[in-house]
């Protein structure tokens, strides 16, 4: 578009230019003289002027964090057009959900990775870094399945938004659909116990209540009267004191009632609810009032102590549990098992008692990941109490989901390359100060499956 020389130019084509100078760079001549065009018309006294700004800024985040991988997305269109991005150092936002039912705006611009999204989210959060907390952030699934996906930290935010938004509109046919939008959550991914003495009151907080989430889905064992407390606790975190007494004769239109029917809904496990009788849910009802008014004048951290330190009695606490169905194991087959995933290694749990049937450390994982439609491990049995006398190597095959074998797949390299990474740092921290210690690769490839050479026999799993 033609203009007068030394002028600016329409609002519409620097509102364009901040959309582009986000994405890609141009080529090098063409860079140094876009450059000087910005420069020139920077004026933060005018509109056009802090638009020219903005592009400044933009570009040089571009310079720093490289090119995107997709286009703009909806949100970042609107955006721009309907605010000056000028005004604020990270002109998008969005809320980030915790599992208590709360959520965190973090804001960000067109060149934010998730590492640099996750650290800001933490400053705001009152956290611990990611590596020392094991929170990550998950989106949910764009065709509306009940899936989560973690986020991997070198990835762009817009990207992510832009593909979501994408993949939402290939599934309604082209269109939009605008009711539906992208959510964010951040939850607990790596549990390492050695890390809770420095952990913040907030992530004793949504460990406990993503602790809850396992608990009402049947991923945790706990019985009836154990469940009551637990619920109690929790109800004491979000409600505070209770009101007043329920009798099992009480109205199920009083507010005591609804208040403790609510509770249940959202911490007592939901397989002890669906046999319940009417009678029973009332006598659950006065059970559940009687244990929350016992505590009253607890605080809240107080109740999510007592809540942890119970929790934490049971040997797979914190450990995402997966279901499968066992092809070819020592197990029957075609039983449905849990594979327990956690620091020390993997669990094979029973389906309804959930008590431990097979366990397998890292150290004897040969193989994991993807064959065919199932999910395999390959492990290595040790004879006696020395590990360098092998027996012949065994391979399990368990039916999953193809979702889900990508994410038991991914959360235990992340496992393996964590404790890696943990030695690395014990072993640098104990050199001498004048040693410089090596850098250590450990990108998801280099699990994957290699010859090594013969005079090194590798000792560490591969990755399918």
């Amino acid at each position: 578009m033609r203009h007068p020389y030394l002028q600016p130019g329409p609002l519409q084509g620097w509102q364009f230019l901040a959309l582009c100078v986000g994405l890609f760079l141009p080529q090098h001549l063409f860079f140094w003289l876009l450059q000087v065009h910005l420069k020139r018309h920077g004026d933060s006294r005018t509109e056009v002027g802090k638009y020219v700004v903005y592009c400044r800024r933009s570009l040089e985040r571009t310079q720093q964090k490289g090119e995107r991988q997709a286009r703009p997305s909806r949100m970042e269109i609107l955006s721009i057009l309907l605010r000056n991005p000028y005004h604020h150092s990270l002109p998008f936002s969005v809320p980030v959900h915790f599992l208590n039912n709360t959520y965190q705006v973090v804001s960000f611009d067109a060149s934010t990775t998730v590492d640099e999204f996750q650290s800001r989210l933490n400053q705001d959060s009152g956290m611990r870094k990611t590596g020392l907390s094991g929170f990550s952030l998950y989106t949910d699934d764009p065709t509306g399945r009940h899936l989560e996906h973690c986020l991997l930290g070198n990835i762009k935010v817009c990207d992510i938004i832009s593909k979501w938004e994408q993949a939402s509109k290939e599934l309604h046919s082209g269109k939009s659909e605008n009711t539906r939008t992208i959510r964010l959550t951040y939850k607990n991914r790596l549990y390492f116990s050695d890390q809770i003495r420095g952990e913040s009151e907030r992530e004793r907080l949504l460990l406990a209540y993503q602790t809850n989430e396992a608990i009402i889905a049947g991923h945790f064992p706990v019985n009836k009267e154990l469940a009551v407390e637990m619920a109690a606790l929790l109800a004491q975190v979000e409600f505070g004191d209770f009101g007043r007494p329920f009798s099992a004769s009480g109205s199920s239109q009083s507010k005591s009632y609804q208040t403790l029917k609510q509770v249940l809904d959202r911490f007592y496990p939901k397989h002890y609810r669906r046999t319940v009788s009417e009678e029973q849910l009332r006598q659950l009802l006065q059970h559940l009032s009687a244990r929350w008014s016992s505590l009253r004048g607890r605080s809240s951290s107080e109740c999510v102590r007592i809540y942890l330190t119970v929790a934490k009695k049971w040997p797979f606490f914190g450990a995402k549990l997966f279901q499968a169905v066992c092809v070819t194991s020592s197990l029957e087959p075609n039983a449905s098992v849990w594979l327990a995933v956690h620091e020390n290694g993997i669990s094979v749990l029973d389906h309804n008692s959930i008590k431990l049937l097979l366990s397998y450390s890292y150290k004897n994982l040969m193989t994991f990941g993807g064959c065919k439609k199932d999910f395999m491990l390959v492990v290595r049995h040790c004879s006696g109490t020395d590990p360098s006398k092998d027996k012949p190597t065994e391979k399990l095959l368990f039916a999953m989901d193809a979702p889900k074998i990508r994410e038991i797949t991914l959360l235990i390299s992340s496992y393996i390359n964590s404790a890696h990474q943990q030695k690395a740092i014990a072993h640098h921290l104990s050199a001498p100060a004048l040693m410089v210690a090596q850098p250590i690769s450990l990108k998801s490839k280099d699990l994957r499956s290699k010859s090594p050479p013969l005079e090194h026999p590798s000792k560490a799993p591969t990755r399918l």
